[in-house]
């Protein structure tokens, strides 16, 4: 659960190199006259020209310089902090790489690839690899994560209402995961393509039982996930990795079934659209609206998680989970003199067991700002600081690449 969506994060962290170029060399190998000058005080200057010799051709000969090949990728590392409530103190460290798949491809935004590495004072620990590649001028995308490791958390229970005194039970988690897609061109700016994914999990307490607190169920002690889904988008950024205008559309569903191998039966939906618009010189004004649907028998750690994928800032997952969920939000981006910039977001969210079960005194605002340093130049990639306060406290969140 929390681990894969750190994994996934983490995964793009890199830029591309910058091609060197250089001035081709003139050659010359035949002599040439110089111009000796000569004056005298009231007399017009008059020039001697006299032939260069062969020795004094050759020194002034210029050689050709041999062309540098210009990198292929960069390799960047990024050890990115972590402090939370839920998982303790610790350190992500991610190893990252863009590159293009074929360099004479002038279409396809670049590809990445990413080891990722985490672990924190509550006994979470983890690791993986995970990429994205372009082809084909970009007809095609490919997305893929495969991921180990263990996470402790506290778990606040389904459905919980905010303001109220929360009972958190300590768990314990994980497993190993698969995950890829595939995505086709079909139209303009539109992709369509499945997805897979794999999981075997295990859940347990990682202490006594809290009274009154949640109960794990048996069959979700131990326990194989699986699912077949598909995935539709529609991006029209004009960067993958920092986005000054366009829209990105997305709409994935995942079905889990038994015929598939999965223990239990049940679907997950998300619907998410992020836009871009420049309102100033190296201003951005960024917004984004999601949505989550979690149906039939759906177990615990795959319900929509509130305070994960940066919807919303200001939370820690699993303080707020449900089978439905919204979240909305803007940012407002300035770069700054330099590598630095800085934001302000802010928005509002909630979660509930059905659409029409949303309360007005039960919402799950939240607002704070951030500070950026850039990494690479070229591509614009951030290393993000976040400061965020919401209904139930705030969240410090560190991490590469913007929020959305």
């Amino acid at each position: 659960m929390s681990l894969t969506l750190i994994l996934i994060l983490t995964a793009v962290v890199s830029a591309l190199a910058q091609t060197a170029t250089s001035s081709p060399a003139r050659e010359n190998n035949e002599a040439k006259p110089t111009e000796q000058t000569s004056s005298v005080a009231g007399d017009k200057t008059t020039a001697q020209k006299t032939p260069k010799t062969s020795a004094s051709a050759a020194q002034d000969t210029t050689t050709t310089a041999t062309p540098k090949k210009p990198k292929r990728g960069q390799l960047i590392i990024a050890p990115i902090p972590i402090i939370s409530p839920t998982v303790g103190r610790g350190l992500v460290l991610a190893v990252g790489y863009v590159f293009k798949l074929n360099q004479e491809d002038k279409k396809s935004p670049p590809s990445t690839v990413g080891l990722v590495g985490a672990f924190t004072s509550s006994g979470t620990r983890g690791g993986g690899i995970g990429g994205k590649l372009y082809f084909s001028e970009n007809k095609y995308q490919t997305t893929f994560v495969i991921a180990k490791g263990r996470v402790d958390v506290d778990f606040y229970g389904i459905g919980r209402i905010p303001g109220k005194q929360a009972i958190k039970v300590p768990i314990r988690g994980g497993g190993t995961v698969f995950f890829g897609e595939f995505l086709r061109n079909v139209w303009k700016d539109i992709f369509v393509g499945p997805r897979y994914q794999h999981r075997k999990i295990y859940t347990r307490l990682d202490g006594p039982q809290t009274p009154g607190g949640f109960e794990i169920p048996p069959i979700d002690l131990q326990a194989t996930t699986v699912a077949l889904g598909f995935h539709i988008q529609r991006d029209r950024r004009d960067s993958t990795f920092y986005p000054t205008k366009g829209s990105l559309f997305d709409a994935t569903g995942d079905f889990f079934d038994e015929s598939l191998g999965s223990k239990r039966q049940y679907q997950n939906y998300k619907v998410e659209y992020n836009a871009y618009r420049e309102v100033g010189e190296k201003q951005v004004l960024a917004y984004r609206g999601m949505i989550c649907s979690a149906n039939q028998s759906v177990p615990f750690y795959d319900l929509c998680l509130f305070g994960t994928n940066s919807d919303l800032r200001g939370y820690t997952g699993g303080q707020f989970q449900n089978r439905r969920m919204f979240a909305t939000q803007a940012e407002y981006r300035r770069e700054l003199k330099g590598r630095l910039g800085v934001v302000a977001f802010g928005g509002i969210g909630g979660i509930a067991k059905r659409w029409n079960a949303f309360r007005s005194d039960e919402l799950l605002p939240a607002a704070g700002a951030g500070l950026r340093f850039k990494l690479d130049k070229k591509n614009h990639i951030n290393y993000r600081i976040d400061f965020a306060v919401g209904r139930e406290g705030h969240t410090l969140s560190i991490g590469v690449g913007e929020a959305f």
